[in-house]
């Protein structure tokens, strides 16, 4: 790795050590550490992937006044899901803040930040990394299925995601919180992608 590229990092850890609280700081180490593995394994810019896992969560310490304050203020989308579910907006945020705090202006980077709870329809290789990092990292212990995605995740990128999606719409519509329509519009549009190909 790049002298210049090892600053970076070793600036941005040191960021959100101060912006997350301790649980939350082992979270993100466990999200970078995955996505550069995933991208090792996938083929993916390694640098890239490691500040997407380090940055996705830059937001997400923030309280629900606080997100939807920043939307306001810098004209940011709400919709009326993430209105009711403010915590649903530290995506969106956290692109924001990647963008104009912590200097990132690479777009696949900004994207893989913003839809890594979501997901969206045509996500880039990035965008599926970070998004299943999240989900996979050493330290997640209850998300349903957990082992069996581990490994599908190193195997296949899209059956991964696909996977997650499911086990998260399953979750939501067990009660345990209200579905984003943009998590539903990605399972829909994979699990169509799914059949194509077979």
């Amino acid at each position: 790795m790049a002298k210049k590229e090892e600053d970076i990092l070793k600036k941005l850890t040191k960021a959100m050590e101060e912006v997350q609280t301790g649980k939350r700081f082992q979270h993100t180490l466990g999200v970078e550490f995955t996505c550069a593995a995933l991208a090792m394994k996938h083929d993916a810019p390694i640098f890239q992937a490691q500040l997407a896992g380090l940055l996705h969560d830059c937001a997400k310490c923030m309280d629900d006044e606080k997100l939807l304050k920043i939307c306001e203020k810098k004209g940011l989308p709400v919709s009326e899901v993430e209105r009711r579910n403010p915590y649903l907006l530290h995506g969106k945020v956290g692109a924001y803040l990647a963008k104009n705090t912590y200097e990132i202006d690479d777009e696949d980077i900004l994207n893989a930040i913003e839809n890594h709870t979501t997901g969206r329809p045509e996500m880039s290789k990035l965008e599926k990394i970070t998004f299943i990092a999240d989900y996979i990292e050493p330290g997640r212990r209850t998300a349903p299925n957990l082992s069996v995605v581990r490994k599908m995740s190193f195997e296949d990128l899209d059956a991964a995601l696909l996977k997650i999606l499911e086990d998260t719409l399953s979750f939501l519509k067990s009660g345990e919180g209200e579905i984003d329509p943009k998590t539903l519009e990605t399972y829909q549009y994979y699990a169509k992608q799914r059949k194509k190909e077979k």
